[in-house]
């Protein structure tokens, strides 16, 4: 397995997967999206499995602090220029992604 974690430190979703893959001894990289966004590459390799509303977090802190909700904006730009504003975590396994705490999906991967 060759595991993705995107995440944000302060994300209790984020910090319960690394300890799912912690607890099962299964190797990740952690990617902290406040230092470092995830590159157009990425992101459509995500795209392959979920569409880009799915992705943004209309809910979160950062969506609701620029104001997004009031206007019309291209949701894929937004993400690249702004990754606090993606559903968080996104977990990869090679081609295969989750985007949220999925621990039905992650062990079906094994």
């Amino acid at each position: 397995m060759n595991v993705q974690i995107f995440g944000t430190k302060s994300c209790s979703d984020t910090r319960k997967a690394e300890r799912y893959f912690k607890e099962r001894r299964i190797p990740f990289h952690f990617r902290d999206l406040n230092e470092k966004g995830i590159s157009k590459g990425e992101l459509e390799s995500i795209m392959r499995v979920y569409k880009s509303d799915e992705l943004i977090d209309r809910e979160g802190k950062q969506f609701k602090k620029r104001n997004l909700q009031y206007m019309t904006f291209n949701t894929e730009e937004e993400l690249l220029n702004d990754p606090l504003l993606f559903r968080t975590p996104i977990v990869r396994n090679g081609k295969e992604v989750t985007v949220g705490y999925l621990p039905e999906v992650w062990k079906t991967w094994g």
